[in-house]
């Protein structure tokens, strides 16, 4: 009890108007605290003539105020720090207009019964709000630690903007079903099947393949049917051993079977007996249809490398009709060569004649982020299949099999054929 009567001898009274008021929350409640009370703008003070109190450097607790009394001294302030607790004046003394250097701020030590009053000046202030606050400092961390920092916001053109209207683009769904392309491109690809076939050779197949090209061109088939056929043709032969005298029939019976799938009009088994001269009968043709249908298990729908051609050739923004022409003529060039055939998916044979026919061209810039973005490649990872699609356009005037060179000879196809290949320097400065 000595303790509390010394606590409320040294503890500030508050004074409103020069009369004295009683806190609700008092000592006199028996209560061991006191309620915060109202936490505005409190003014403390002396009452009107009692003597003023000490001015204390801490807040003075129960324990301390009393070990002070019983020695008979007064709190003495230890440091040269501004007081804290201060009477303030009435507020009928300030002046109007004048702005106040310090502001009066109540602080509450959680630990402790006394409040106490802080002056803290505005240039403290500012400079207390303009410090970085250990949320910032931590986000900050993090994105560096992610690599989400000092990154450029990389451009992605739109390119089915022109197509909203067209319903048969199917904007809505087009990249939904590109990658879906992309997950399945490798379900149906053919294998390695030369060991498997001893009268077949890498020869062999680029010559049953510049013969098809020259079909399909007279034929005047769609693309799709062409790297349908090819695609047919190379599933079958990595699940059938086949002799040498029924390679042709298989190279037909597969555009029959493409140009069902494809084509509108397809044309009739006696179109096909006519282009071989003969050399099989219908049923021979129906029954290997028969057949490759069967090995495949009538299984068609699959992405070929001209479904990513038309995607990616459209991601090539500005696109014309000669990088059209030159993408085309390359992959073309690729679909003959039995190991790039084999080596590689697709979607990144696609992505490569693209990438040769920027460099052909003197595209800039040559990868774009648009094509980063549509093609799922960087230009590093496409650079090894480029430099082969450049080298077979190199030599395709060389060559003996000249379906291809002869096809993009033509005005009607830019004569792209006719151009300059892309240098090896070229490609390797990428």
């Amino acid at each position: 009890m000595a303790n509390r009567d010394a606590v409320s001898r040294i503890l500030p009274k508050v004074v409103v108007g020069g009369e004295e008021v009683k806190k609700k929350n008092g000592l006199a409640d028996g209560r061991n605290r006191r309620a915060l009370g109202d936490i505005g703008n409190i003014i403390t003070g002396p009452a009107v003539g009692a003597k003023p109190q000490t001015k204390v450097s801490r807040p003075i607790t129960r324990r301390s105020a009393a070990q002070f009394i019983a020695k008979g001294q007064e709190p003495v302030q230890k440091n040269t720090k501004k007081p804290l607790v201060e009477a303030t004046k009435g507020v009928a003394g300030r002046k109007v207009g004048v702005p106040a250097k310090a502001e009066t701020i109540a602080v509450i030590c959680p630990d402790e019964d006394v409040k106490i009053t802080e002056e803290i000046s505005l240039n403290e202030r500012k400079v207390k709000k303009s410090g970085k606050t250990l949320t910032s400092i931590l986000t900050a961390r993090s994105k560096a630690a992610c690599g989400l920092t000092n990154k450029p916001r990389i451009q992605i053109d739109d390119i089915d903007a022109a197509d909203v209207n067209n319903h048969l683009a199917a904007v809505e769904y087009v990249e939904d079903l590109y990658k879906f392309y992309k997950l399945s491109e490798d379900e149906n690809r053919p294998r390695d099947y030369m060991d498997s076939q001893p009268e077949v050779s890498a020869r062999v197949r680029a010559v049953l393949v510049d013969w098809l090209i020259e079909v399909h061109k007279r034929f005047e088939l769609r693309p799709e049917s062409l790297y349908l056929t090819v695609n047919i043709i190379d599933r079958f032969l990595s699940e059938e051993t086949v002799p040498r005298r029924e390679l042709q029939l298989v190279c037909v019976s597969s555009m029959l079977i493409a140009s069902k799938y494809e084509e509108i009009w397809a044309p009739e088994v006696e179109e096909f007996l006519t282009i071989t001269v003969n050399a099989y009968a219908r049923d021979q043709i129906l029954l290997m249809e028969k057949a490759i249908l069967g090995k495949l298990e009538w299984y068609l729908t699959v992405p070929t490398q001209y479904v990513f051609l038309v995607r990616y050739i459209k991601a090539a923004v500005p696109s014309d009709q000669e990088m059209e022409n030159m993408t085309f003529f390359l992959a073309e060039l690729g679909l003959m060569n039995y190991t790039t055939a084999i080596s590689y998916c697709p979607s990144k044979l696609a992505a490569s004649a693209v990438y040769a026919a920027c460099i052909t061209l003197h595209k800039s810039p040559r990868w774009t982020d648009t094509l980063k973005h549509h093609t799922g490649y960087s230009a590093d990872q496409l650079m090894e299949c480029a430099k082969q699609l450049v080298s077979f356009h190199s030599g395709a005037a060389e060559s003996k099999l000249k379906a291809v060179y002869m096809k993009f000879c033509c005005p009607d196809r830019g004569s792209v054929a006719l151009l300059p290949p892309a240098r090896d320097v070229d490609i390797g400065s990428c």
